[in-house]
C-alpha cells in the first residue's frame, strides 16, 4: 500500500532547497539556548521530538518498545526564515555543536519570490569570480635601488586633490619682484580644492548603517586626521546627518551627499548658518553602481525613530529615492543646476561633484562636466559595489565594471588635455577579495585620482559576515547579526564603536604601508602614479587590449 501524501506537506520545501543547511550535533549540545536566541532570521528553533527505542531488560530479555521525549534544534523550512549562513549560532555555542554548511545544490533562487514580489537583498552580488582588478600586476620595477628598502627609506606623501585644478596659465597669479602672488584685482573664479588621502570611505548613510557603526567610523577618521595626520574623509551617504555633527568642527572630515530623494536636506540647510567649519565637499548622487537605475532604498524595517527624525519622514515606511532627479529634464541640466546651487549654498567655498553609476554613457557625463567650470570631480560607482537594498536581478545582471569605465574616461580626458583638471573617483568592489592596496594602486594607474571603499571597511572594521556566496546579506531588512546595518538596539548594541574606530585606524595605517611598497619600486614617493599605465600588466590579452596596457604571462 502506497503511503498517503498530504497536499499541504507536498507544497512545503525541503532543506535541500536552501542555500545553507544547519549541522547540529546532539552529543555536544547542552541545550543552553544561545544559538536560537541570537539567530537574526529565526531560522532555528528549539522543539520536542518523540524518539522510539527497543530495549531488552531482565534475566529473560524480551524486546519492548519505549518512547521518550527529547529537546532538539530544528531548522525552519519557511522561506521567510531561511538560514543565511551568518554562523552567529556557531559564534556563541560553547561546545561547537552547531554550524551552517553551504549547500551548492540549493534551488533558493527558484523559490525566493513569494507574494509576487521580486527578491531584494543587501550585501554584494552572487558572482564570486575575481574582478578585473585582481588580474592586474605591477610590472615596472626600478633596477637602481632595492625595492624592499625603498618604502621605509624614502619620505612619502601619499595625497591627492579633490576639486577642479586650473591650468597654470588660467590661474590669477602675477609676478611681483620675481615672486608669484595672487592677483586680487582679478575677478576670475578659483575653484576650491581639498588635499585628501586618496582612499576615502564611500557613501553609507546613517540609516543604512547602525548608529554605533556610523559613530565608530566617524571617530576613526577623526583620529586619523588629528592624531595620525592622514586626511581621510568619509561620505555621509543619503539621508542627512545629526544636527550636532553638522554644527561641530568635525564636519570638515565629511563629504555631504545629496541624492534624488532629498532626505535629510531640510536639517542640513537649516544648519548652514551655524556651521563652524565647511564640509570637505558635496556629492550629488545620480546613481549607484550595484543597482543602476533603481535609485536608493531604505526599507521600512530600518526607518525607526532616530532615522525618521533626521530624514523628516514618518516611521515605518519604505524610503525609495527616484533613480533620477525628478525636477530635472536631462542629466546635463540636472548636473549644471545642482552643482551651481550647492556652490551658492556654501558661498563657492566647497567642491561639488556628481556620483554616477558605472555605465557606457559615463563619458557623456564627463564631457558635460569638462565644460562646466564649477564641476569639481566625477565619481563613478562600478557594478561590484555593495548595497543596502536592491533587487537581486539588478545586482547580478546590471552594471559596468569600474576598471574599464575609469580607464576610458581617463583616456577621454587625455584626448582633451584635461587629465590634470577633473579628478576621477573610482568606487565599487575595491578590495573585494581583500587586496585593497593592490586594487587601489591599479585604479590610480588606470586614471583614478581617488578611490572610495564601503563594504571593505565594514568587513575589516566590524567583521561583516557577508560574502559573494550570498552568506548573510540581510543588510536590507535590519537583521544584521553583527549590528552593522540595523536600527534595532538589541542588535546594534552587540557592536562596540570604539573597537570599530580602532580597526578603522589600523586598516588605513596598514594600507598606507602597502601603498608605499607598491609605489617605491616605481620611483613615486611624492605624488600618486595617476595614469601611469606602463607600470601595470594584465595576464589576459583581452583585458590588456581593453585597458590599453601591456600583456604579461
Amino acid at each position: 500500500m502506497e503511503p498517503e501524501v498530504r497536499l499541504d506537506h507536498n507544497h512545503k520545501l525541503s532543506l535541500k532547497e536552501f542555500p545553507y543547511i544547519i549541522q547540529w550535533r546532539d552529543d555536544r549540545c547542552k541545550r543552553c539556548g544561545r544559538c536560537t536566541a541570537v539567530c537574526p532570521m529565526f531560522a532555528i528553533e528549539p522543539t520536542v521530538v518523540v524518539k522510539r527505542e527497543v530495549v531488552s531488560e531482565g534475566p529473560v530479555p524480551t524486546p519492548k518498545e519505549v518512547r521518550r521525549l527529547e529537546t532538539v534544534i530544528r531548522q525552519s523550512t519557511d522561506i521567510n526564515r531561511y538560514c543565511t549562513g551568518c554562523a552567529t549560532c556557531s559564534l556563541v555555542c560553547p561546545n561547537e555543536a552547531i554550524e551552517p554548511h553551504y549547500n551548492p545544490q540549493h534551488k533558493f533562487l527558484f523559490h525566493k519570490n513569494r507574494g509576487g514580489y521580486p527578491y531584494r537583498r543587501g550585501g554584494r552580488r552572487n558572482d564570486p569570480s575575481p574582478s578585473t582588478l585582481d588580474r592586474l600586476k605591477f610590472t615596472r620595477i626600478s633596477m637602481l635601488t632595492d625595492p624592499a628598502l625603498d618604502a621605509g627609506r624614502h619620505e612619502f606623501r601619499i595625497r591627492t586633490y579633490l576639486g577642479r585644478i586650473l591650468p597654470a596659465e588660467e590661474l590669477p597669479i602675477k609676478l611681483v619682484n620675481g615672486k608669484a602672488t595672487l592677483d586680487t584685482s582679478s575677478d576670475k573664479f578659483i575653484p576650491p580644492v581639498r588635499e585628501i588621502y586618496p582612499v576615502m570611505i564611500g557613501s553609507m548613510s546613517i540609516g543604512a548603517l547602525s548608529p554605533y557603526m556610523w559613530e565608530g567610523l566617524a571617530m576613526g577618521i577623526t583620529y586619523l586626521n588629528e592624531v595620525e595626520g592622514m586626511p581621510v574623509v568619509m561620505c555621509s551617504g543619503e539621508g542627512g546627518m545629526p544636527p550636532r555633527l553638522l554644527k561641530s568642527r568635525f564636519i570638515k572630515y565629511f563629504i555631504i551627499q545629496i541624492a534624488s530623494g532629498y532626505f535629510g536636506w531640510d536639517e542640513i540647510i537649516r544648519a548652514i548658518p551655524h556651521m563652524v567649519e565647511d564640509p570637505c565637499a558635496i556629492e550629488i548622487k545620480y546613481g549607484q553602481g550595484a543597482k543602476p537605475g533603481d535609485g536608493g532604498l531604505l526599507m521600512a524595517h530600518k526607518v525607526l525613530k532616530l532615522i525618521a527624525e533626521i530624514r523628516g519622514v514618518p516611521m515605518g515606511v519604505d524610503l525609495p529615492s527616484p533613480p533620477t532627479h525628478q525636477t530635472k529634464y536631462s542629466i546635463e541640466e540636472s548636473v549644471a543646476k545642482m552643482i551651481q546651487s550647492m556652490y551658492m549654498a556654501w558661498g563657492f567655498r566647497v567642491p561639488v561633484y556628481p556620483k554616477i553609476s558605472g555605465t557606457r554613457t559615463a563619458k557623456a557625463v564627463l564631457n558635460n562636466l569638462v565644460r562646466n567650470p564649477y564641476a569639481a570631480a566625477l565619481c563613478i560607482d562600478g557594478e561590484d559595489g555593495g548595497t543596502g537594498a536592491a533587487y537581486n536581478v539588478s545586482m547580478d545582471k546590471m552594471g559596468h565594471p569600474i576598471a574599464s569605465n575609469i580607464r576610458e574616461c581617463y583616456l577621454e580626458l587625455v584626448k582633451q588635455g584635461k587629465q590634470n583638471e577633473i579628478p576621477l573617483i573610482a568606487a565599487g568592489g575595491i578590495g573585494k577579495t581583500g587586496n585593497l592596496a593592490a586594487n587601489a594602486a591599479a585604479l590610480f594607474m588606470l586614471g583614478a585620482s581617488a578611490v572610495a571603499i564601503g563594504k571593505y571597511i565594514m568587513q575589516a572594521a566590524a567583521g561583516c559576515f557577508g560574502d559573494e556566496y550570498n552568506r548573510c546579506n540581510v543588510c536590507n531588512i535590519g537583521r544584521c547579526p553583527r549590528g552593522i546595518t540595523t536600527q534595532d538596539p538589541k542588535l546594534y548594541r552587540r557592536l562596540d564603536p570604539e573597537k570599530v574606530a580602532e580597526r578603522v585606524v589600523e586598516v588605513f595605517k596598514a594600507l598606507d604601508v602597502e601603498l608605499r611598497k607598491i609605489f617605491a619600486p616605481m620611483g613615486r614617493s611624492t605624488e600618486l602614479p595617476i595614469g601611469m599605465s606602463d607600470g601595470i600588466s594584465a595576464d589576459d590579452p583581452g583585458i590588456a587590449e581593453r585597458l590599453q596596457i601591456s600583456y604579461a604571462c
